[in-house]
């Protein structure tokens, strides 16, 4: 069993008005509003692959009863321990007149450690060698970022798979448990190498970094390089794929979407270069969609990516 991790699940209010004024009444064309949490739509996107899996996290209100009826309606277990304050609404606005796309990202509830300590337990209890846990996102508050250093030792202890994709310098800890992958961005990169030039995304560089995580543990490093495409490291050869053009509508959930179908089709037994492949696919419909991908364009998009073996 795959058992995705979200500890800041949120709801998704995404907009597409015509201008952004101040002052006065906007008038939108459409929203659309859907369960995330970067664990939430890792589940949704593995589902989509017929992958079963179990989605765990820790929210509250009537917020977090709707992401978790949005999963069990779409034939997704899932566990998810409460606490009183509601989960995050988060506000995702595409301004048609110029292009722009604002994002307004909230905190969640703050979460004691008695839920967090419930949640180990469930995973000391239920995951197996046969299994996965998949931990994405950032953490509500009250959870420290030594929390991933936890669940891996959970992972290590019943030998089962680990991912991770989470912002927090505290993954750097993680690669001594030797994690199956890890999954930055460019910024995230830059930022646990305290490299001051963040304006500064040169692939060279960024490869460097990569190949320094697989040095300290990580077996794979799947690289997010927005609309430049993304990279996989592994330990032996690193590999390059461009993104296809597309018309961005909302970029929300498009890493998300990488990193499940990556899993989904590395667990669905594809060959790990197809899956970064169709990967970068199905991340860019998800980016020129208001919602996740439904994977009908998938292979369409593909037809646009190359994937070429890095040389310097």
């Amino acid at each position: 069993m795959i058992y995705t991790i979200t500890l800041n699940p949120a709801i998704d209010l995404a907009i597409e008005t015509k201008s952004l004024k101040s002052g006065v009444v906007n008038r939108t064309n459409f929203y659309d509003i859907q369960p995330n949490g970067k664990g939430v739509n890792v589940s949704i996107i593995l589902k989509r692959l017929n992958v079963d899996n179990v989605a765990l996290g820790i929210g509250g209100g009537f917020t977090l009863d709707f992401i978790s009826d949005s999963l069990t309606s779409k034939g997704i277990a899932n566990k998810f321990w409460r606490v009183d304050q509601p989960t995050r609404i988060n506000v995702f606005t595409k301004v048609v007149s110029t292009g722009e796309e604002f994002k307004e990202v909230n905190p969640g509830p703050t979460i004691p450690q008695s839920l967090q300590e419930e949640l180990l337990m469930y995973l000391k209890q239920h995951v197996t060698c046969d299994d996965w846990i998949i931990v994405s996102g950032s953490f509500s508050r009250g959870i420290s970022p030594s929390y991933l250093e936890d669940i891996a030792k959970i992972s290590k202890e019943v030998n089962c798979g680990l991912v991770i994709d989470s912002s927090y310098k505290g993954v750097l800890d993680v690669l001594k448990y030797k994690p199956y992958l890890i999954k930055p961005n460019e910024e995230e990169l830059l930022e646990w190498f305290d490299d001051e030039d963040m304006d500064d995304k040169n692939l060279d560089k960024l490869i460097k970094y990569g190949q320094n995580l697989i040095e300290r543990g990580a077996r794979n490093v799947l690289l997010s390089l927005g609309a430049e495409g993304a990279c996989l490291i592994t330990d032996t050869n690193v590999y390059v794929g461009n993104a296809p053009k597309i018309k961005l509508q909302n970029s929300a959930g498009s890493g998300d979407t990488m990193l499940g179908t990556f899993m989904g089709e590395i667990i669905n037994k594809i060959p790990m270069l197809e899956a970064f492949k169709r990967s970068i696919a199905a991340g860019s419909d998800t980016a020129q969609s208001t919602g996740l991908t439904d994977f009908k364009a998938v292979s369409e998009l593909g037809k646009q990516i190359k994937i070429t073996c890095y040389s310097k």
